[in-house]
């Protein structure tokens, strides 16, 4: 217990970074978004189609050296060199993505079907370059245990985000109508979701330079036998990477093409905006998996990691089980964070939200291939899930539209996770019991499927009778498994142990 209550503590400062950033993008962002596109629905479309891009790209330019950092810097005595020579290694290929794609511009467009917005695309490029790029520093302050920084640089990234969005989207149009001089030459208020990408690119410009004192301060080596064990090592993880970012958002790239031009970047937003509520849970794990990902790496040499392990898994899970329940009994408050326009798509919360903790549960598996350097195994697992997507997405869309995108998520990850015991059963395996979580499960989904059919009176009883389910979960959590005690005990470890 008191390694799982360390590993608590760090997720939660961890979480400063990456909650309030989130929560920002949700209860700010979107609900701006939503509003400002509110009669443009596609615009927004272009938003959830682009970033969805985003997300493929930075596995394939991080190509799995975040991981691979974890694993080659172990040796303190090493880690200067890892770090120095990760860092060259990005800083070479980022150059070389923008400079390709800005040589490349027009077939790149043409592909990705934005052939009259190229600065779309080269922005794009920028964001996705240089977050690339600055991956490796804050993995560093990740391995060096340095959690505060992460998390202020990441909200300082996030609120010029939003102030740059809100004043290009809403304030400068404003002054565009009441200027005279250069103001009118500068600004283009027809421009809309461009802006967005600018506000992008300018935050992840100031976080560049935020790094700066953690990118300079070294001294600059590269070492070619160790980049090519690295390599070796997180070349597996980038086509895991790849695969499993198709699971994620190859629904938002297929969709327009699926259901046809005249209304495909329309049913993108609406999809995208539900998706955002149910894409809660992610928030979480990315947390946690700031947090774990070098805990585990840490706790590997001792030996109780086995245990420890699956001590993890199971807090993690009953505590995502509760972050399900916290997010689809008070659907009727997390509603509104979109405009009345897209609410058509919550119906998807649900279904995203379990697929994401789905999802957590294989990261927190994941561990058995990358601490014993088997990560070919990711590849194989994360293929068969990518697939799983595709022929979901590819035959079922026609028909149940942005239904079968998101029970495809459920589906992929599912897979993953049975895949995953399977093949770690004989290399590396850790007694999970998974049957333990079975009532968890069964109590979570009959609590939100009763909250979704039942005809509550009203309001006030909808919010009283699901705020009890909740207190009635958490209650068997402490009865059973004393979850509470990972957060306030400090005498949790003897009654844990004694059950």
């Amino acid at each position: 217990m008191k390694e799982v209550r360390k590993l608590a503590g760090q997720t939660l400062v961890y979480g400063l970074g990456t909650i309030i950033p989130r929560f920002m993008n949700y209860a700010v962002m979107t609900p701006f978004y939503t509003r400002i596109f509110y009669k443009e629905l596609g615009q927004y479309g272009v938003i959830t189609e682009l970033y969805a891009w985003m997300a493929m790209l930075l596995v394939v330019l991080t190509y799995g050296m975040e991981t691979g950092f974890f694993r080659f810097s172990q040796n303190r005595e090493d880690a200067d060199k890892v770090y120095s020579t990760a860092l060259v290694s990005l800083l070479v290929t980022s150059v070389l993505f923008i400079v390709l794609v800005n040589v490349f511009i027009a077939p790149v467009s043409a592909l990705m079907d934005y052939r009259n917005n190229h600065d779309y695309i080269r922005m794009f490029a920028g964001i996705v370059a240089i977050d690339a790029f600055t991956a490796i520093p804050f993995a560093r302050l990740r391995r060096e245990n340095r959690p505060v920084i992460f998390s202020t640089i990441k909200i300082i990234n996030v609120f010029i985000t939003i102030g740059l969005v809100v004043f290009l989207l809403k304030v400068a149009p404003g002054i565009w109508e009441k200027s005279t001089g250069w103001f009118r030459n500068v600004y283009n208020p027809d421009y809309k979701v461009g802006y967005v990408f600018v506000a992008n690119l300018v935050s992840s410009g100031c976080t560049l330079i935020i790094l700066l004192p953690y990118i300079l301060g070294i001294k600059f080596r590269f070492d070619t036998g160790l980049w090519y064990r690295m390599i070796s090592y997180s070349f597996p993880l980038l086509l895991a990477g790849l695969s499993g970012t198709i699971n994620d958002v190859l629904d938002k790239v297929i969709l327009r093409r699926m259901i046809g031009e005249a209304d495909g970047l329309a049913i993108v937003g609406k999809y995208g905006a539900g998706y955002k509520i149910g894409v809660l849970m992610a928030l979480f794990i990315q947390m946690f998996r700031f947090a774990a990902e070098p805990f585990f790496f840490e706790r590997a040499r001792h030996s109780d990691a086995r245990q420890t392990y699956a001590e993890v898994m199971k807090y993690f899970i009953i505590i995502m089980l509760a972050v399900f329940l916290f997010i689809n009994l008070y659907i009727s408050g997390f509603k509104y964070i979109i405009a009345f326009t897209y609410r058509e798509a919550i119906i998807v919360v649900p279904v995203i939200s379990m697929a994401y903790l789905l999802y957590g549960i294989y990261v927190n598996h994941s561990i058995w291939y990358k601490i014993n350097d088997m990560t070919i195994f990711a590849v194989y697992i994360t293929f068969a899930g990518a697939v799983i997507t595709v022929l979901i997405n590819v035959l079922l869309i026609p028909v149940y539209g942005y239904m079968a995108s998101a029970w495809a998520h459920i589906a992929s990850y599912g897979s993953m996770i049975v895949l995953s015991f399977i093949l770690a059963n004989k290399r590396y395996k850790v007694d999970y019991n998974m049957k333990q979580f079975i009532p968890y499960f069964l109590m979570a989904v009959i609590m939100v499927a009763f909250s979704r059919y039942f005809k509550y009176p009203g309001l006030a009883a909808e919010l009283l009778i699901n705020t009890l389910f909740i207190i009635i979960f958490i209650g068997y959590a402490q009865y059973k498994d004393r979850i509470l005690n990972v957060f306030f005990s400090k005498t949790g470890t003897n009654r844990m142990d004694s059950r």
